[in-house]
């Protein structure tokens, strides 16, 4: 088949797994801004919110709608204990020592998985029906339109909670402008765990979202964070527009890519976009600067 036949098709797909990417790259800008370090246990985040609620469903018999909500409650739940008990005691420790405990945060959230849930794969059903649906002669299956409602759904309400709440202001106070925080009586403390709360919720929200549409197992969330990471990297630290472009554009090149490559080398073409904009363009599309020496 021509290849350029299948490119309707694979928009369409790259559109969907665009949104996940932006979602989890939403995770990490969220914890950068507030903290400035780099939380690389995002992915795990997303792993828990399609394993916990498939271990709901299966294990304690819930309802699709109430395993899932507990999932994302449980799962912000370790969002703040991760805090908690890695983030804040070290606090006054380097960037990287920082980096290296989510890391190993990551690890033990995996592992921890594999050990209560199982390491099978899982997956759960659509939300409304596997039946896909014609349009223009491109198949669209129905979870991938849920996937891209709620993500718009989420944006705005992380947009909400930035300009239209208090604690959402706060958060961006003590972020933008550490000093100014601080003698208003702001906790950056505080911002950095509610942040934590924010970031884990998104993650486990787009683990729910994309469970349906593939495997997930107690190793799925490395992948998933990495690409996540690529995401804000590629559309440029700091802002949230960055991350939701970096994130549907990282989507659409990495399934347009399946025409011309084979499929088995498009976890690769993620790391090439890496590469690349590290080396021509490290600030991202959208020029942001790269993380700071701030500290909260």
């Amino acid at each position: 088949m021509d290849p350029w036949g299948l490119i309707p098709q694979l928009l369409i797909s790259g559109i969907t797994m665009g949104a996940i990417y932006a979602l989890v790259a939403l995770g990490f800008v969220t914890i950068v801004k507030a903290s400035q370090i780099i939380n690389f246990a995002q992915g795990e985040f997303v792993m828990l919110g399609g394993v916990i609620t498939f271990f709901f469903i299966k294990g304690a018999g819930l309802s699709y709608p109430l395993a899932a909500l507990m999932a994302v409650i449980v799962v912000v739940i370790i969002g703040f204990l991760l805090h908690v008990l890695v983030i804040y005691p070290l606090r006054k420790a380097s960037t990287l020592i920082l980096i290296m405990a989510t890391l190993g945060a990551s690890i033990v959230l995996s592992n921890t998985s594999a050990l209560l849930f199982g390491t099978l794969p899982k997956t759960l059903t659509s939300f409304s029906g596997e039946q896909p649906l014609e349009i223009g002669g491109v198949l669209i299956v129905p979870q991938s339109l849920w996937v891209l409602g709620a993500t718009v759904c989420l944006l705005l309400s992380l947009h909400f909670l930035s300009h239209r709440t208090l604690l959402g202001k706060a958060m961006e106070a003590s972020s933008t402008d550490p000093l100014g925080a601080d003698l208003v009586g702001i906790s950056r403390n505080l911002m950095v765990f509610f942040a934590f709360g924010v970031s884990a919720a998104m993650g486990s929200i787009a683990g729910v979202l994309v469970t349906p549409l593939f495997y997930t197992s107690y190793s799925a969330g490395t992948l998933l964070g990495l690409k996540g990471f690529i995401a804000a990297v590629l559309g440029g630290w700091g802002k949230n527009s960055g991350a939701i472009l970096g994130g549907f554009a990282l989507g659409i090149v990495e399934s347009l890519s399946v025409a011309f490559i084979p499929s088995g080398y498009k976890d690769g073409v993620a790391f090439a976009v890496l590469l690349l904009i590290l080396y021509f363009r490290p600030k991202g599309i959208l020029g942001s600067p790269f993380i700071d020496s701030r500290r909260w």
